[in-house]
């Protein structure tokens, strides 16, 4: 279905540690601008309080009553049932806060909670870089089209999600496509996101940074030393963002191993795409060693930058060929390229997930009719 021209609406809400912004959403699009509250994340009776003032006032400011309030909260939750758990940075929620339970008592509507990795993959498979490519395809004569997509988030964690021919996959325990807790390729004792993070990037350019720099210094600052806006260690810029690269990288070759999907990567850091994408690439088309120290390809799949050109080009022309059928006449097309995209959100971070809240809720409700 067309969630596009839909006349529901749907509140969300986007949970930063800092602050909470409420929207709500109709047909994909925002409707009047957003609500955004403290989040007193270290005060459980005020963060309710505020999460129950902002869904009220979107209420008030609405002419036809919605549907439904779906949107991402942190982890680690019970998501089906609405239930948090013990939050990091909302340290309030503690031993298990039934949230979704709570609004729907208080709105008398069905609430929907999911993990923003989740809601940010969901979104782009439906209306961002899954369609994009696949109409890219469509363009370009090819037969080939993409049923699914992993979705990664870059910034103060390192999330993911992973639609499946259309389907959320969330998994039976609520931590399906957890990816920040793969193996660190560069420090095997840690986890992904010790090197795939906001925190990653500037703890690499600190350790080889020989400038000082008056202010703390953030992935935003490191990108404008490379772009030369600002003064900064040319070399520790550089390091900093290969290495992300690289941990992004390997940690999606794991996944991509099981998925064997399209990849959109989102979040903060994902501006620096040209900076962190080649050591990225480097990864997913690289090898890995048998125990005689030959080598084999690191994947089954050739992966393509579709943010290059020439790659993308690439990707799309495949190596379409035609053979003969066995002991007839005819011919059938074949293309032996076994191929992914890895590319940039089309939709922005924050709408995919709005995007993604908006039609989970939408087709959870259609599903039960």
């Amino acid at each position: 279905m067309d969630y596009r021209n839909d006349n529901r609406v749907v509140l969300t809400l986007d949970a930063g540690g800092t602050n909470f912004v409420f929207s709500a959403i109709r047909g994909m699009e925002r409707i009047g601008e957003p609500i955004t509250l403290p989040s007193n994340g270290d005060n459980l009776d005020k963060c309710l309080s505020g999460i129950i003032d902002g869904f009220s006032s979107l209420m008030n400011g609405l002419t036809e009553k919605p549907v439904a309030i779906s949107f991402a909260f942190p982890g680690p939750a019970d998501y089906p049932n609405g239930i948090i758990g013990d939050l990091g940075n909302l340290p309030a929620f503690r031993g298990g806060i039934a949230l979704g339970p709570m609004l729907e008592d208080r709105f008398h509507l069905p609430v929907f909670i999911n993990n923003d990795g989740d809601l940010f993959a969901y979104g782009e498979a439906i209306a961002g870089f899954l369609p994009y490519v696949n109409q890219l395809l469509a363009e370009s004569g090819s037969n080939k089209r993409y049923r699914h997509l992993l979705g990664i988030t870059l910034g103060t964690g390192f999330g993911a999600g992973l639609v499946v021919d259309g389907n959320l996959f969330i998994g039976d325990n609520s931590a399906g496509a957890e990816i920040w807790l793969v193996r660190n390729a560069i420090d095997p004792d840690c986890f992904a996101e010790e090197g795939a993070s906001i925190r990653a990037v500037q703890r690499v350019y600190h350790s080889y940074s020989k400038h000082s720099h008056g202010k703390p210094i953030t992935p935003k600052d490191i990108y404008e030393v490379l772009e030369g806006k600002q003064e900064g260690d040319l070399v520790a810029a550089r390091l900093a963002f290969q290495t992300l690269g690289v941990v992004v990288g390997d940690a999606i070759a794991n996944a991509v191993t099981l998925t064997d999907s399209l990849v959109v990567i989102g979040g903060g850091l994902s501006n620096a795409w040209k900076y962190f994408a080649p050591a990225m690439l480097s990864q997913l088309n690289g090898t890995i060693s048998r125990t005689d120290g030959t080598r084999v390809d690191r994947l089954e799949v050739k992966a393509f930058d579709i943010e290059d050109e020439a790659q993308r080009a690439r990707f799309l022309s495949g190596q379409q060929q035609r053979v003969s059928v066995p002991f007839s006449n005819r011919t059938v097309e074949y293309d032996p390229m076994k191929r992914i995209g890895v590319g940039l959100s089309r939709l922005g971070t924050s709408h995919a997930v709005a995007v993604g809240a908006y039609v989970y809720a939408l087709a959870m409700i259609d599903k039960k009719r």
